[in-house]
């Protein structure tokens, strides 16, 4: 029970630093805040900041919400005969249509997004991170597939899905900044998708179907 209690006040510590972190950037821009600033605002030493994220570029990009497996993971876990490119577009459509705040749908998401784009150890932290994941589900499609690591095939379509996972959070925190709500940021979203579902109807939404022998995780 006591081990519990500690992880569960870890985790609250975790966050409360992280949220404190977010709003100073927010207000004076990701560049202008220190460790130490951020420290002070929280309550904690430096050292604890450190401890829970060991970057100042962590405390907005957490390596567990950021993840360059992402998109593989998404490909690794479809359903049984569910092809790769749809196994990414559901969970994004299913998020979208619920209001995932893991998606930005919130109404502070915009002020967020800006603060981003405005830093250039952040944005060059998100292209970095678009890389290795569309890298990522290369591999696994192409390891999937039996394709060779290099075939192009494998890399025209992690990149093609890619280049679409990071439109709807550009598009999410684009239209978010512009005040809109959450509402009607996720019907223009869901129309995005469907337009990218008409426009890759055909091999690409047909590609690496998985097998019904393979276990789903």
């Amino acid at each position: 029970m006591s081990e519990g209690l500690r992880e569960r006040k870890k985790r609250e510590t975790r966050r409360h630093i992280r949220e404190t972190a977010i709003a100073l950037f927010v207000e004076r821009g990701f560049e202008h805040v220190t460790i130490a600033e951020v420290a002070a605002a929280a309550g904690v030493s430096a050292n604890t900041v450190y401890n829970y994220f060991e970057t100042k570029e962590n405390l907005v990009l957490p390596p567990d919400e950021a993840s360059p497996q992402r998109l593989a993971d998404m490909v690794r876990g479809r359903r049984p005969g569910e092809a790769a490119v749809p196994a990414v577009l559901r969970p994004l459509r299913d998020g979208v249509r619920r209001r995932d705040p893991g998606l930005g749908l919130t109404d502070g998401f915009g002020r967020v997004f800006e603060m981003m784009r405005a830093a250039p150890t952040l944005t060059a932290r998100l292209e970095d991170l678009g890389r290795q994941m569309t890298d990522a589900l290369a591999a696994v499609l192409a390891e999937e597939t039996g394709a060779s690591p290099d075939a192009p095939l494998p890399r025209v379509v992690a990149w093609q899905t890619g280049a679409l996972h990071a439109l709807v959070y550009t598009e999410i925190g684009r239209r978010t900044a512009l005040g809109e709500e959450p509402d009607t940021i996720a019907a223009a979203v869901v129309g995005i998708l469907d337009a990218a579902e008409d426009l890759l109807a055909g091999d690409i939404l047909t590609y690496a179907v998985r097998k019904d022998t393979q276990c789903s995780e």
